[in-house]
């Protein structure tokens, strides 16, 4: 799935954050610390980026040429 540009419930913009957020996580920054520097205040906000699983580059390794 790719995260969605918008929130689905407030309509907050989101996807602008998804990169940084990632990288974040990655360097072993708690998600919760993350969203919070972010500035994701709102639970269906949270719930977008914690819920979210990253298959786009598993889904490209099986693209037909």
């Amino acid at each position: 799935m790719i995260i969605p540009i918008r929130c689905f419930s407030c309509g907050k913009p989101i996807a602008h954050l998804w990169e940084e957020f990632k990288k974040k996580t990655e360097e072993g920054e708690q998600p919760g610390k993350a969203l919070d520097d972010l500035g994701l205040e709102r639970y269906c906000c949270r719930a977008a980026f914690l819920g979210q699983t990253d298959l786009l580059e598993l889904t490209t390794k099986f693209k037909k040429f």
